[in-house]
């Protein structure tokens, strides 16, 4: 392998604005982790896909309010902003196209690419709704935290990387933390942890089922990641400029290929390449778009099977805290995609985990006080923090 090639494939912790968007992030997942178990227990208002379809169909948001961002900050106009974003949309789904024709925009290119993404999210997510049913909390959130460990070896496998042995002990400590953290706190009884709600779980009804179909969701959630890295960041991400990760989308058969007659042709007052997380954005909010009027369909079926029936809110206390799950879900996936165009797969996965400590300390703080505390606790945090801090110390000596 090439000496710049591996150098590529070596992410970078990228400046200050990066740095911010993983602290707001990681705090929004608090923020979305702590209503959403409000809702549904406090609350009282059980529909898991429901609030998996508002949160997700919630993203078409992002992209709007980015754009509006922009206007007021920047010398760009819309027209500008729209045209950059065009050109670079067109010229990485059909990199290698004929001369600039009437075609336009490769729309069906476009649309098959995000029901890709849109599945490639979704399927992990719903699986593990299916999981959580048959098999114990602890198990499903600690295989499914495993996809960190897969995303490092899918990495190292699709970008031909050497095995490094500081990050492959980074990621093998994160994940036994996350296990230190499940385990050690599911060994407590209630009265110790301070939760009513584990009294009231019924037994694992299938737990080898539930297992499997926890592990399918990690690798398929562990194998998006590194897919969303290596298809769909731009090679011109003002974070990525450095790098070259990014491989364009295979070219399809002649009849499927839409010519882009921008590609070849770059306006000097557009703006390409996009701002810093604009077409990350833009590629959430097609998402979003694309499950608001697709994944409606699930629910009827759930309610005629009696999987989940369809009730609505039932206050608005109710309403207001789903609405604060979106919201928080909103910032959260957007700063997820942005962060694993700009990192990668490994950090972001080993960075995601981070949300296990602080959701351990948001419960220390504003739930069940010191009751929260265990040793697992304590100790598999500590490891996950440490696992990631061995992380950002090789990309910043990269």
């Amino acid at each position: 392998m090439p000496a710049g090639h591996h150098a590529a494939a070596t992410p970078r912790i990228g400046g200050k604005l990066t740095v911010a968007l993983f602290i707001v992030t990681l705090f929004a997942f608090v923020v979305e982790s702590e209503f959403t178990q409000y809702v549904q227990t406090d609350l009282g208002y059980r529909q898991p896909f429901l609030i998996f379809y508002v949160v997700h169909s919630s993203f078409a948001f992002i992209f709007p309010l980015h754009l509006l961002y922009l206007r007021a900050t920047t010398k760009y106009s819309t027209k500008s902003l729209i045209d950059g974003l065009s050109i670079a949309v067109s010229d990485h789904l059909s990199p290698l196209a004929c001369p600039p024709s009437s075609a336009g925009f490769p729309r069906f290119r476009f649309v098959s690419f995000v029901i890709a993404l849109t599945i490639g999210i979704t399927l992990p997510g719903l699986l593990w709704f299916a999981a959580i049913s048959l098999a114990s909390v602890s198990d499903v959130t600690a295989i499914w935290n495993t996809n960190a460990f897969f995303a490092y070896i899918i990495s190292v496998q699709v970008f031909h990387l050497k095995w490094e042995s500081r990050r492959l002990l980074a990621v093998v400590l994160a994940t036994l933390g996350v296990l230190v953290v499940v385990y050690g706190g599911s060994m407590s009884t209630p009265e110790e942890t301070g939760s009513e709600v584990l009294q009231d779980f019924k037994r694992p009804t299938a737990p080898l089922i539930g297992d499997l179909l926890t592990l399918a969701a990690s690798l398929i959630y562990a194998l998006y990641q590194v897919m969303y890295k290596k298809y769909a960041a731009l090679p011109s991400d003002p974070e990525l400029v450095s790098e070259r990760i990014y491989e364009p989308l295979p070219e399809a058969d002649d009849l499927d290929i839409e010519s882009s007659s921008d590609a070849d042709i770059k306006d000097p007052d557009s703006a390409c390449p996009p701002p810093f997380g604009f077409h990350p954005n833009f590629l959430t909010t097609a998402i979003g778009i694309c499950t608001f009027l697709l994944l409606w369909i699930p629910i009827p079926v759930l309610d005629y099977f009696q999987i989940e029936i369809f009730a609505f809110p039932d206050s608005w206390r109710t309403v207001l805290a789903i609405g604060t799950i979106a919201m928080s879900g909103v910032v959260f996936n957007a700063g997820f995609m942005i962060l694993l165009a700009a990192w990668g797969p490994i950090m972001t996965s080993v960075g995601g985990l981070l949300t296990i400590a602080l959701v351990f300390i948001s419960d220390v703080m504003f739930g069940a006080g010191i009751r929260a505390v265990t040793m697992g606790s304590v100790v598999g945090s500590t490891m996950i923090i440490a696992a990631f801090g061995v992380l950002a110390y090789d990309m910043a000596k990269h």
